[in-house]
């Protein structure tokens, strides 16, 4: 790994990717200016342990406690990765920005690939609604701490819109720069999680005991079966690994993206799998006063930690370089989210598709799709305006779209067999044990996350998480009978047809 910016190459290998896009079906559009490292990167910063495990560890102490959150993760980190591994193999065949739905549409044809790209985008547009909220309450304990500011939802919202057009006005100066920023990004997440257990470890007086960090189970559910109970908890786990399909989306835009996407996903899981755990551990070795902590008045239990151990000053220190860690998962989301966009509208599959998938020919990035991935993002955060429950309901929406997602193409891969034609990058004999492992995962999480998170179950305590997955299904499903005569990825042969030459005169490429 390298903190710099790989220079895209311009020989054989650069010729040799743009002549894979085209065997695809896909004229070139895209600038190819993001390196083997850049790749890692974005995916490494979606998943973004700063944002997933600080901004859902207080759900954590109450769902499980700490020996749900630790060794939940070392377990869901272990299938995560799998999945990442089977979604590799079949990323290094099919190279695309339209990643998961243009894999299921070649493995099992154009309703696979419907449906696919409609949850990974509804899973896609989720996270950043869900990240940059979680930025903004951090935002907001920060300004707490420093200013004595009362976080409000209303003055929440307004950071979180905030935020919102950074993340937009960052991503339309081009892929070079989300490059820059995410590979920068890396060396900020692994050194801020240092800083924090470094501190924490050092500082306090007084610290938990290695029986109550891994033994102590808390249920604050209201749920009387605790296997219910923890299997629930795995939800900070699962939602902090998702996004690593980021290194695909980008992969138009990656020198040698048949190996250096496929490398992308999995480098991103196992770094922030091992660095997540020392975060979590980090965290909880250092509570002072657990029902404190749960009930902070900062609104954030993880600064509450900090409070108590570090003092005020060290305590908005630390939040400071999670804030900025939270930014920069924020804006590799709305590049992996806008690409989505980009590549589902290319293949006509959106309402205002013509608008959607236009390149500007200044940056080379698709303008109108960032902005629209913001948009919806912010309306997906309106409800917390009104409910305090919101939050997690939108959390709960990443995760069961773009976890099914995820386990499709891999689900029509080993159905494929043989007619599989594997990519530079593949398992060998690994491959369908693996696979098959990805998939059952899959599917036990999605029921997991469907199910009530609190009881008694009541308008405020519900998980939206079915309702959202039931809207996004029939939304597709009508959608589908007015579009599917436009619908449809391309072959290659389609590659200086009447379809590029539609493209050409629209302005779109």
């Amino acid at each position: 790994m390298s903190p710099t910016l790989e220079p895209a190459p311009s020989g054989p290998e650069q010729h040799d990717e743009e002549r894979r896009l085209r065997e695809l079906g896909y004229r070139p559009v895209l600038a190819r200016r993001m390196g083997g490292f850049g790749n890692f990167a974005i995916s490494f910063s979606v998943i973004s342990i700063l944002s997933g495990c600080m901004t859902l560890y207080g759900f954590g102490l109450g769902t499980g406690g700490p020996a749900v959150m630790l060794w939940g993760w070392a377990g869901v980190g272990l299938f995560v990765l799998c999945v990442g591994l089977a979604l590799a193999e079949v990323t290094s065949a099919y190279p695309t920005s339209g990643a998961l739905y243009y894999m299921a549409d070649r493995l099992g044809g154009r309703r696979w690939g419907w449906y696919t790209g409609w949850l990974n985008l509804l899973g896609l547009l989720g996270a950043i609604a869900g990240i940059d909220y979680g930025a903004a309450l951090f935002t907001g304990a920060f300004a707490n701490l420093q200013w004595g500011f009362h976080p409000t939802p209303g003055r929440t919202m307004l950071i979180f819109v905030a935020i919102l057009l950074l993340h937009a006005v960052l991503n339309l100066f081009g892929v070079r720069l989300v490059s820059v920023l995410n590979s920068v990004s890396v060396w900020w997440h692994l050194a801020g999680v240092a800083l924090i257990v470094g501190a924490l470890a050092i500082v306090p007086d007084h610290h938990r005991s290695p029986s109550f960090v891994f033994t102590t189970f808390v249920n604050d559910t209201g749920w009387s079966n605790p296997l219910y109970v923890a299997a629930i908890g795995l939800l900070l786990a699962q939602y902090t690994f998702s996004g690593y399909d980021a290194s695909a989306h980008l992969s138009e835009e990656t020198s040698n993206a048949s190996v250096s996407a496929a490398r992308g996903i999995v480098r991103s899981i196992w770094v922030s799998w091992l660095a997540g755990f020392v975060l979590l551990a980090g965290l909880t070795f250092a509570i002072q006063d657990y029902d404190a902590t749960r009930d902070s008045a900062t609104g954030v239990p993880p600064a509450q930690i900090l409070l108590d151990g570090l003092g005020t000053d060290g305590a908005s220190a630390l939040l400071l370089v999670v804030i900025v860690a939270q930014l920069f998962c924020g804006n590799a989301e709305v590049a992996a989210a806008s690409r989505m966009v980009f590549a589902f509208s290319r293949d006509r599959a959106l309402p205002g598709s013509a608008l959607w998938r236009r390149v500007s020919s200044r940056t080379q990035t698709p303008v109108a799709a960032v902005w629209l991935s913001v948009a919806v993002a912010c309306l997906l955060a309106l409800p917390s305006l009104y409910s305090a429950t919101a939050y997690g309901a939108v959390t709960a929406i990443n995760v069961i779209g773009i976890t099914p997602a995820y386990a499709i193409p891999v689900l029509l891969r080993l159905r494929a067999g043989d007619r599989f034609q594997p990519g530079p990058w593949h398992l060998g004999r690994w491959s369908r044990p693996v696979g098959w492992v990805a998939v059952v995962w899959v599917a036990l999480v999605t029921v997991l996350f469907c199910l009530p998170q609190s009881s008694p179950v009541t308008v405020d305590t519900m998980n939206y998480a079915s309702v959202a997955l039931a809207v996004v299904l029939v939304l597709a499903s009508v959608w589908w009978y007015v579009a599917r005569r436009s619908y449809g990825t391309p072959t290659a042969a389609a590659y200086g047809t009447e379809r590029d030459q539609a493209e050409l005169a629209e302005g779109i490429i």
